[in-house]
């Protein structure tokens, strides 16, 4: 895949020297708790050194890129389309800020930019959906911010520190992320 170039950040490849960004934000519960229950256990330096192995040899049924600052190429995340059903032309995303220092600055909403620009123009897909849980205030913010709107709700159906939250799904169409960009040009 090619990189991705925006205003501050490069959606880049895979790189071993990533390994050491990755286990940061695998070990650290105020960002693992914001994911899925694969970071329920500990996630082992195996576990995670697989990942990536896995994607800088292109066998894992994901796609994806790194968030990397654009001048230094320095890790800052991670986004990956994952599920993609080339028949019903939809992909599920995954995104990850893996720094505590560098949420809600922005990298997020850049990265999830240039993503939708990839998959709607390149990849031409009609869809892409995610999952986000309830209290993740500022994950809903940055994709409503991108264009995605709330399509469903499923009640408690995830729990976590002693209480049942809710899981939403939310999803952006290419028409959609057209009309945005076409208004964004005008103001422009």
């Amino acid at each position: 895949m090619p990189k991705l170039t925006g205003k501050r950040i490069v959606l880049r490849e895979y790189r071993k020297d990533d390994l050491i960004h990755m286990r940061k934000w695998v070990t650290n519960p105020n960002i693992s708790d914001n994911l899925s229950d694969i970071f329920l256990y500990p996630n082992t330096m195996n576990q995670t050194e697989s990942f990536l192995n896995s994607m800088l040899e292109g066998s894992a049924n994901i796609k994806g890129f790194i968030i990397a600052d654009k001048e230094s190429e320095e890790y800052i995340g991670q986004i990956d389309l994952v599920n993609i059903d080339w028949k019903n032309r939809v992909a599920e995303l995954g995104i990850v800020i893996g720094d505590e220092e560098k949420l809600g600055k922005g990298f997020g909403s850049e990265a999830l930019m240039l993503l939708e620009e990839f998959v709607f123009n390149r990849l031409n897909l009609n869809k892409l959906q995610l999952t986000v849980h309830d209290y993740n205030k500022g994950a809903y913010k940055c994709y409503s911010k991108c264009g995605f709107k709330e399509e469903g709700r499923i009640r408690e159906n995830f729990f976590i520190n002693g209480r049942y939250t809710d899981i939403i799904h939310m999803g952006i169409l290419k028409r959609e992320y057209e009309k945005i960009r076409l208004q964004n040009s005008k103001v422009e």
